[in-house]
């Protein structure tokens, strides 16, 4: 699943090889932790995110790298079953969301990007918004410590 160079990358730069490998923002996010946090979730199941990018499949509304880390915030804390407390992954997602708006100023695409859509210009600004938040999840993950076994 994951090779001994992805081993040694930060969650930035391998956020940034996926985003240039093809992947969209929510995709590399996704990807990126999956492999870094070595979760069991098939290639097939990451499929889910690629809708995300663009904000919403080029709509402009949440941040593909914002989705992506949420989704990445389920996969460590969310429920398997109804019956489950959805309160962490809640809490997480939103004190992610706080802190993915104070660095970026915005959580909409649109906003945050406002070049053409596949424009040099609007790849290299989502390459730096999808590296730096995988850099930004990577410390909160750290810091909530959502990467120990349960």
């Amino acid at each position: 699943m994951i090779d001994q160079q992805q081993n040694n990358l930060s969650a930035k730069e391998l956020a940034e090889q996926n985003f240039k490998a093809g992947y969209n923002c929510a995709e590399a996010v996704a990807r990126t932790f999956r492999d870094m946090l070595n979760l069991n979730i098939p290639d097939e199941a990451l499929k889910m995110a690629s809708g995300f990018g663009g904000g919403l499949g080029h709509a402009g509304c949440m941040c593909g790298a914002l989705s992506g880390a949420t989704m990445v915030l389920g996969m460590l804390q969310g429920r398997a079953s109804n019956d489950q407390n959805r309160g962490p992954v809640y809490s997480s997602a939103q004190e992610f969301h706080n802190i993915f708006s104070e660095q970026f100023g915005a959580a909409c695409c649109r906003v945050l990007n406002c070049h053409e859509f596949g424009s040099p210009e609007q790849r290299q600004t989502c390459l730096k918004i999808t590296s730096t938040t995988a850099e930004l999840l990577s410390k909160y993950i750290q810091g909530k410590q959502l990467n120990q076994c349960k």
